[in-house]
């Protein structure tokens, strides 16, 4: 009982656990629903460059890697040279929704960004449909940020979130 006197004291003030760290970027955005004909649904990647190089992939939607070369932008930044740890973030497309991707500001193997300028990009392309390529830049390490951007053919609209303020 001297024992779990202390250790409830402690987790009422909230020395027990530390508070989980805001996301360095958070990510919020649509997948419309295309209603015409046969629609599938879109492969979509979401990732970060600084100076045209990709840093860290937060997001591949796919059914087939035979098929990822349809994501122009992303697969001649990042895919054809295999050099990112992938596997964390891809997994199969999804249907209409909203979605939301938080960064905590870390490539894929754990070390941290420096501050600097980055660019958020966001690109979607449906077999048989359309595609849309959006770009965002932003400051890391600085005041916190919020963009919004209007909706592609594939991508509904935007919000970006930099730092901690929602």
């Amino acid at each position: 009982m001297k024992l779990l006197k202390p250790l409830v004291a402690s987790l009422l003030l909230g020395l027990a656990t530390p508070a989980l760290a805001a996301p360095a970027l958070s990510v919020e955005f649509e997948l419309p629903l295309i209603d015409s004909g046969e629609a599938h649904r879109p492969f979509v990647a979401v990732w970060v460059e600084q100076a045209g190089k990709p840093v860290h992939s937060l997001a591949l939607w796919m059914d087939d890697n035979e098929w990822e070369v349809d994501l122009r932008r992303w697969w001649r930044k990042a895919g054809r040279y295999g050099d990112q740890k992938l596997d964390a973030v891809t997994s199969a497309t999804r249907g209409a929704g909203s979605y939301q991707l938080n960064w905590d500001g870390r490539t894929a193997s754990g070390q941290p960004l420096a501050a600097g300028k980055y660019l958020l990009v966001l690109e979607a392309v449906r077999e048989d449909g359309n595609r849309s390529l959006l770009k965002q830049p932003f400051n890391l390490g600085g005041e916190a940020q919020r963009f919004s951007l209007p909706a592609g053919q594939e991508i509904g609209p935007v919000t970006l979130i930099v730092g901690a303020s929602k």
